[in-house]
């Protein structure tokens, strides 16, 4: 009797699944339950239903990070592998290494489940959206230089707006180096000082345009600081890089529209404009003159004689009370000078004089004692009408 350790029959068991081709590359469909993703490790860990049954299935990073979409429990889908024992626990499972979604495709349950994701973070509220610049002095643009989508956005703004310069960097924007070259340029355009920024290409498959709805540029398209215009493919079709813009065109000509004015029309405007303002002013002349009119009429200076007149009159009073004024005061000044001048005439000494006195001075001033002269000296005598020269001959004091 041969005894086998467990470890030897699940051994046994494996090699034998092995060997059998039609399990070695399979095509399994069925609903996922009981998913897990391992983080750490990147290994994902399910299990597949029917009806009737279900099949324990593991799919490991190596295999899994080429998924464009993330599986979930409810979703159907076709497993491609093979079958084998995990010798450990004794139990046969499925080694995926693809995963297709049964019934819609691939790239759509990725579109939207990315979608969703943004969506629920507030990617898409237009509370983010940033204003398009009216009268931009330079546009950037993102997309392939080799492209109609080039072209026509180059030929719609130098015709629209030829004072707007464009700055054109090359982009890929189809193929798996599109997305990291995409937020290359976006970045690259950021820091360059343009007024606003046009990414986008012409139309294609979900395939062709796929790297428009990868998150890595949803993200450096919200994070630019300078507004974007999304301008992917034709008007039907709808990036995720459309909802994170600033604003979305059907296509790279509209988009082009969009960022510029028309040159022509702007002209127009102003013409207008200019003809409003003239007559706006002219407006305002006439009615400030019709207003000074009137108030010329109805103002007390309407008649200036008038006002002159009262004017006049309170001119004459004021002179006439200031003559009088006048001559009050010159009389009463010429009675006051009267009388001090007669006050000054009773004690001037020619007054005195003019009654038959004298006043006898020498060299050395007034005389008033005989003292104060001595004979032969010369002295002189005033009186009222002149002075009189004389010499003393002899002196003589009194008593």
């Amino acid at each position: 009797m041969t005894v086998l350790s467990v470890s030897q029959v699940n051994t046994y068991i494996k090699a034998i699944l092995d060997e059998i081709p039609p399990i070695q590359n399979i095509y399994v469909s069925g609903e996922i339950s009981n998913f897990k993703h391992y983080y750490q490790s990147g290994h994902m860990y399910f299990t597949l239903k029917d009806e009737r049954s279900q099949l324990k299935a593991v799919m490991f990073s190596s295999d899994n990070y080429k998924l464009r979409f993330r599986p979930e429990n409810g979703m159907k889908v076709i497993c491609f592998g093979q079958v084998g024992v995990y010798e450990r626990d004794g139990v046969y499972q499925l080694y995926v290494r693809d995963i297709q979604p049964k019934g819609t495709g691939e790239l759509q349950i990725a579109y939207e489940q990315l979608k969703s994701k943004l969506e629920n973070e507030g990617l898409f509220d237009e509370i983010h959206k940033k204003p398009i610049p009216k009268y931009p002095s330079r546009i950037g643009v993102a997309t392939s230089n080799m492209g109609a989508a080039v072209e026509d956005i180059k030929n719609v703004i130098s015709r629209r707006y030829p004072l707007c310069e464009i700055v054109i960097v090359p982009t890929v924007v189809q193929g798996d180096a599109a997305g990291p070259d995409i937020v290359r340029s976006v970045k690259m355009l950021d820091s360059m000082n343009v007024d606003t920024i046009i990414l986008g290409r012409g139309g294609g498959s979900i395939e062709d345009l796929w790297a428009f709805n990868t998150e890595e540029v949803a993200r450096a398209v919200f994070n630019c600081r300078t507004p974007v215009i999304s301008a992917v493919g034709h008007e039907t079709d709808y990036t995720i890089c459309d909802f994170v813009a600033d604003m979305r065109a059907p296509t790279p000509s509209a988009a082009a529209e969009l960022a510029v004015p028309n040159i022509a029309n702007e002209l127009v405007n102003l013409q207008n404009y200019a003809g409003t303002l003239d007559r706006l002013i002219n407006y305002r002349i006439t009615d400030e003159q019709n207003r000074l009119d009137t108030i010329s009429k109805n103002s007390p200076l309407s008649d200036i004689s008038k006002f002159f007149e009262g004017i006049e009159n309170g001119l004459d009073d004021r002179y006439n009370k200031l003559c009088s004024l006048f001559s009050d005061t010159v009389s009463k000044k010429d009675l006051q000078l009267q009388k001090s001048a007669a006050t000054l005439n009773a004690l001037s000494p020619m007054a005195v004089l003019g009654r038959g006195y004298a006043m006898v001075t020498n060299d050395r001033g007034l005389i008033t004692s005989v003292d104060s002269v001595k004979p032969d000296e010369k002295i002189t005598i005033q009186v009222c009408d002149g002075s009189i020269n004389a010499k003393i001959t002899e002196v003589f004091h009194s008593g």
